[in-house]
């Protein structure tokens, strides 16, 4: 029988045998009744661990198939329960192993569709600046094309580096807060020290489109990495300007109570349109109102350290108009 094949259950039960015929042969000598007693009883016992055996045998065997199923990529596996001790023990703990493993798979599936689309767009973006690029270089080649022309077309190469460059760091540090490299400082500091770091870069831009930036700071702030947070403020606040018609402006004030630290940054611009909302810090998604060389990735980059960081943000429309931001830090609960 198979049963016996199974070492442990065979030597188990030719040692309990054994031991039941040396007490009914030395019985036999003693009480003769004694002897077919512990025969007859014996032998009942002996018939217990058989049945015992043959049930564990085959609800091993039943578990050994349902993981050769699982092994072999069927999707809608099911251990069943065992109500044996040691067996239940090892069923419940396959049965974790082989939900976690299902998990990670099903993560790593997910990774692999979000990488291959990632791919995707940073192709489709960097496409048409290399094509941009391709044919002004072969302009370029012309003898005949004067000298203002070339310098016209190396400042237009020059411009398409500078974007392709700015797409690429961004995408890197998009990726390695994704991924769980980058650790953030948890300093505390002024709201205020951040928004001049992060519109320093912003002021002459600022003034040449002739946008006012107003700023009522008080003396909040917040816990957190303020080189990641003039990143994601400086973008923001580069998201109105690029929004903001000449004579509008740009405000920007803050708030400290006793649950969290709130920064709100809105422009008189043209806000956002309603289908837009659920959508603005999407990668590379433009909205309606986006200019030609919007790439749709600063306010998902913002949004990445914000939530990195432990914040919450929002875009919506002003209530007078124009886009507003809102972000909130939230005090850690004791």
């Amino acid at each position: 029988m198979r049963l016996f094949r199974n070492r442990s259950f065979a030597w188990e039960f030719a040692v309990t045998a054994s031991v039941l015929f040396i007490v009914a042969f030395i019985q036999l000598f003693i009480a003769p009744v004694s002897a077919l007693v512990t025969v007859i009883g014996g032998g009942l016992v002996l018939y217990a661990i058989f049945c015992t055996g043959k049930k564990r045998y085959r609800d091993m065997e039943h578990l050994s198939e349902e993981l050769d199923k699982i092994l072999h990529g069927t999707e809608n596996f099911f251990i069943s329960e065992c109500k044996e001790g040691e067996l239940a023990i090892l069923n419940s703990n396959i049965r974790k192993m082989t939900i976690k493993m299902k998990e990670q798979a099903s993560q790593l599936t997910h990774e692999k569709i979000l990488l291959t689309d990632a791919i995707a767009d940073i192709f489709h973006q960097l496409r048409t600046p290399l094509t941009s690029m391709r044919l002004t270089c072969s302009m370029l080649s012309e003898e005949e094309l004067s000298y203002e022309d070339r310098v016209r077309f190396v400042r237009g190469i020059k411009k398409q580096l500078e974007r392709m460059q700015w797409l690429v760091e961004t995408l890197l540090k998009m990726s390695k807060i994704e991924a769980g490299t980058v650790t953030f400082r948890k300093d505390e500091i002024k709201v205020n020290d951040i928004m001049e770091k992060a519109c320093e870069p912003l002021l002459i831009p600022l003034e040449l489109r002739g946008v006012t930036l107003k700023k009522d700071l008080g003396d909040a702030g917040l816990t957190g990495d303020p080189e990641w947070l003039a990143e994601a403020f400086g973008n923001i606040v580069k998201n109105c300007m690029e929004h903001t018609p000449e004579g509008g402006s740009i405000t920007i004030d803050a708030e400290e109570n006793a649950l969290y630290t709130r920064i709100s940054i809105s422009d008189t611009g043209t806000g956002f349109e309603k289908e837009d909302l659920p959508h603005i810090f999407e990668r590379f998604y433009k909205g309606k109102n986006s200019s030609s060389e919007s790439v749709g990735i600063g306010l998902a980059l913002c949004r990445t350290i914000i939530t990195g960081l432990g914040g919450t943000i929002k875009a919506e429309n002003g209530k007078e108009g124009g886009a507003r931001f809102e972000v909130r830090f939230y005090k850690s609960v004791v």
